[in-house]
C-alpha cells in the first residue's frame, strides 16, 4: 500500500520539478541574453531603421524629418564630386593596404607555425598591437614617428643614413602622407589575420606533408604551392573579405593623422568616405544626405562582398 502511494506521487511531482526548471532556465538565459538584445535595439537596429527614414527627408541641424524629397539625398550623393573622390581614396588605401596585409600576416603565420619553440610568446608579440587604439596609435604616428621634425624617428633614421628630413604629412608630391597611413593600418591590423591563418595551418593534417616528403617533394616552395596554400583557401577569402570591409571602415587614422591643431586642412589630402559623410553629417549637420550616403556604402560594400566571395569560391571544397 505504501509503494503504490509512492508510485502515484511520482507522476504530480516531476512536471512541477521540470516546470520551475524550466523557468530557472529561461529567467537565467534571459538576464544573459537581454541587456544585449536591449542594447543592440537601443544603439543599433532603432538607429538603422531611423536612419534609413531619415535619408528620405530633408533634416538639416536636426535628427528630425522636415521635408520628404525621396531619393533626392541618393541622387546628390552619387553625382557628388566630393563623394566620389571619397570612393577614390578607398580604392588607392585599398590597392595598397589589402594585398600587403595578406601577405604579410601569411608569412609571419608561417614562420610562426614552423617555429619549434615560443609560438605562444610570438602569436602574442604579434597579436598585443591589435588591441591599442586605432585613436592612440595614429597619435604616436602623428606625434612620434613621422611627425615631419627633425627629432621625429622616421627622419632620425634617415639622418644617419645622411638624408634630409622628410614633411611626411602635409605634402603631395610626393605624397608621404600614404606611407604614414598603410604603416599604421600594418601594425594595428597585421597581428589578428596571422592569428587567423595559423588557425588555418594547424587544421591541415600532418599526413599530407609526410606523403609528399616520401614522394619526394621538398619541404619549402613545393609543399606550400600544392598543399600549403590550397588548403588555405577559406581562410584567404576570409582574409581578403575581412580586410576589404575594415579597409572601406578606415575612419580614425585617417582623421586622427591628418587634423589636429598643426594641420587642420591635410583632410583634403586623403578623404575615404566615412569622413567625408563625418564632414556631412556632422560638420555640415546634413543629416539627410549623410544617412543617404552610409546607406550608399552600406550597399557598396554588401555588393563587393558577395561578388568577391562568388568570384574566390568561398566555401568550395578544396579538390
Amino acid at each position: 500500500m505504501g509503494a503504490q502511494s509512492v508510485m502515484s506521487a511520482q507522476p504530480t511531482a516531476t512536471p512541477r520539478r521540470s516546470g520551475h526548471r524550466i523557468a530557472r532556465t529561461t529567467l537565467a538565459f534571459w538576464a544573459f541574453v537581454g541587456p544585449m538584445m536591449l542594447g543592440l535595439l537601443v544603439f543599433t537596429y532603432i538607429p538603422i531603421v531611423w536612419g534609413l527614414y531619415l535619408s528620405f527627408f530633408e533634416a538639416r541641424s536636426t535628427v528630425t524629418p522636415q521635408q520628404f524629397v525621396g531619393l533626392a539625398n541618393y541622387v546628390y550623393m552619387i553625382t557628388n564630386p566630393a563623394f566620389i573622390e571619397s570612393l577614390i581614396t578607398f580604392s588607392i588605401f585599398a590597392l595598397f593596404i589589402v594585398p600587403t596585409t595578406f601577405a604579410l600576416s601569411l608569412g609571419l603565420a608561417l614562420l610562426v607555425n614552423s617555429a619549434r619553440h615560443g609560438q605562444g610568446f610570438f602569436r602574442s608579440v604579434f597579436f598585443i598591437p591589435t588591441a591599442c587604439s586605432y585613436v592612440v596609435a595614429s597619435l604616436v604616428w602623428r606625434m612620434n614617428l613621422f611627425n615631419s621634425l627633425p627629432y621625429g624617428f622616421a627622419n632620425i633614421v634617415l639622418y644617419w643614413f645622411g638624408l634630409d628630413p622628410i614633411v611626411w604629412i602635409g605634402t603631395t608630391d610626393p605624397p608621404w602622407y600614404w606611407l604614414v597611413l598603410v604603416t599604421l593600418r600594418l601594425w594595428l591590423q597585421v597581428g589578428f589575420y596571422m592569428i587567423l591563418f595559423l588557425a588555418g595551418l594547424q587544421e591541415i593534417p600532418r599526413p599530407l606533408y609526410e606523403a609528399a616528403s616520401v614522394d619526394g617533394a621538398s619541404s619549402g616552395w613545393t609543399t606550400f604551392r600544392y598543399i600549403t596554400f590550397p588548403l588555405l583557401r577559406n581562410t584567404s577569402v576570409s582574409v581578403l573579405l575581412l580586410n576589404l570591409i575594415a579597409a572601406f571602415q578606415a575612419f580614425d587614422e585617417f582623421y586622427n593623422v591628418l587634423t589636429g591643431t598643426a594641420a587642420s586642412s591635410n583632410i583634403n589630402l586623403a578623404r575615404p568616405p566615412l569622413v567625408y559623410l563625418y564632414q556631412v553629417a556632422i560638420s555640415n549637420q546634413d543629416y539627410g544626405r549623410g544617412s543617404a550616403g552610409a546607406f550608399i556604402l552600406a550597399g557598396i560594400i554588401v555588393i563587393i562582398t558577395l561578388f568577391q566571395g562568388r568570384f574566390l569560391g568561398f566555401g568550395k571544397a578544396v579538390q
